[in-house]
């Protein structure tokens, strides 16, 4: 479909409800369109029953779209099965599950896991608690100023021991896309396994993980226009197999008595309890207004306007931005700091003229200490965003300094 970035916006409910709001928090979670949020109240409507529990035709039917979500979700990704897809509450526990089951499987005492230094406390605290729970050993790879990291460091870090690569597919600081496919490679030649956070990743740019070869994959629903608490955990079929369950209880069973326990097989087993059905329902309707639009013209509209936003701050005295100095690198993030001014203020101006960004460690906390810069203002952006929002944004931000009383 042709690309109309104000016909786009006309779908979202948010754009009507604030229309002097310039919405540029998008790495923290999307708006959601009209049509996802019909798909929602429509499972709960017409098909609301708890699926696989029930063998009358509504308990089908709310089995039926459930799985389809699923289906959905794997040729979203190009997963080989549908059975490579766990669906969670978020990436968050995605990462949580993977770190615990995958640890079971194939973390002793004295092995090795590395995690990337630009990692979301997402993808670097689950593997820091199954590393203290194992007596395993955690190893960090460092990233360069612009944000990029070298193979060949990573060459360094790698041994026998290395059982697991923790790192981000695209930097919530940063926005740079990382080369998954060649560090998947470096981490297969010691039989270890990748695990990659995809929560910025998916949203913004093609994803293959037969292509890239990881392992595993996480990402959220709620920040590519899907509901919030729907995630997805990808992982290649013979390692879900094999490991063992997250969580216990209904649904993820085969058969159980007061001896043993026969679970489901996957993904089931790693989905105890009731599922988040409609959740699912809200995602696949996401993925196909994705599809839609297309991610070709989501990628060009998003470089542009990432264009606009790094040249206009990169003109502005005294703002710094963090990472590559090429916006092509940035991928819809921009993550700055202004000389002698709080980020909290600098949000709390723009939040006065009617912006949106977000301040702090943006959970990434090492990565700042490691940068030696307390905390970031972010701007990160989505297809529905505007070239007039971001150059009121670009306005906004010189006179912060002005304000605060600086005259230079």
């Amino acid at each position: 479909m042709s690309f109309d970035v104000y016909a786009l916006r006309k779908e979202f409910p948010f754009f009507s409800e604030y229309k002097d709001l310039a919405y540029l928090d998008n790495g923290a979670t999307s708006q959601r369109p009209q049509k996802v949020i019909d798909a929602v109240n429509e499972f709960y409507q017409k098909y609301n029953a708890n699926p696989f529990r029930g063998l009358y035709d509504l308990s089908v039917e709310a089995t039926d779209r459930y799985e389809a979500a699923r289906r959905k979700a794997a040729r979203f990704i190009n997963a080989d099965s549908e059975n490579e897809i766990v669906f969670v509450r978020n990436a968050t526990e995605a990462l949580n599950l993977a770190a615990f089951s995958l640890g079971e499987m194939c973390v002793k005492e004295g092995d090795e896991i590395i995690i990337s230094v630009c990692e979301h406390h997402s993808n670097m605290l689950p593997w820091r608690h199954m590393a203290d729970r194992k007596k395993a050993t955690v190893k960090y790879l460092f990233c360069k100023e612009d944000g990029s990291f070298s193979l060949d460091e990573l060459k360094t870090l790698l041994t026998d021991k290395t059982k697991i690569l923790a790192v981000t597919a695209m930097s919530n600081i940063f926005g740079r896309i990382n080369d998954i496919k060649s560090m998947a490679e470096l981490v297969h030649e010691k039989n270890a396994y990748i695990v990659a956070d995809g929560s910025q990743s998916v949203p913004h740019s093609h994803t293959d993980v037969k292509a890239l070869d990881c392992d595993f994959l996480a990402f959220s629903g709620h920040k590519m226009l899907g509901p919030m608490g729907i995630g997805v955990l990808y992982g290649k079929s013979r390692l879900l197999e094999n490991m063992p369950p997250f969580l216990t209880g209904g649904e993820m069973i085969e058969n159980v008595s007061l001896e043993e326990v026969t679970y489901a097989g996957i993904p089931h087993k790693f989905e105890a309890g009731t599922v988040n059905a409609g959740g699912a329902v809200g995602l696949a309707k996401a993925i196909d207004i994705i599809d839609d639009i297309g991610m070709d013209n989501i990628i060009k509209h998003e470089e542009a306007l990432t264009k606009i936003a790094f040249e206009g701050l990169s003109d502005i005295p005294h703002v710094h931005i963090l990472g590559s100095d090429d916006y092509k690198d940035h991928n819809g993030i921009i993550t700055f700091k202004i000389d002698n001014v709080h980020p909290h203020d600098v949000s709390q101006i723009l939040a006065d003229n009617d912006i949106a960004v977000r301040a702090g460690h943006h959970c990434a906390e090492p990565l700042h200490r490691y940068l030696n810069i307390p905390s970031t203002t972010r701007a990160s952006l989505m297809f529905y965003n505007t070239e007039e929002e971001i150059r009121r944004f670009i306005d906004c931000v010189k006179e912060i300094r002005p304000l605060m009383g600086f005259r230079d």
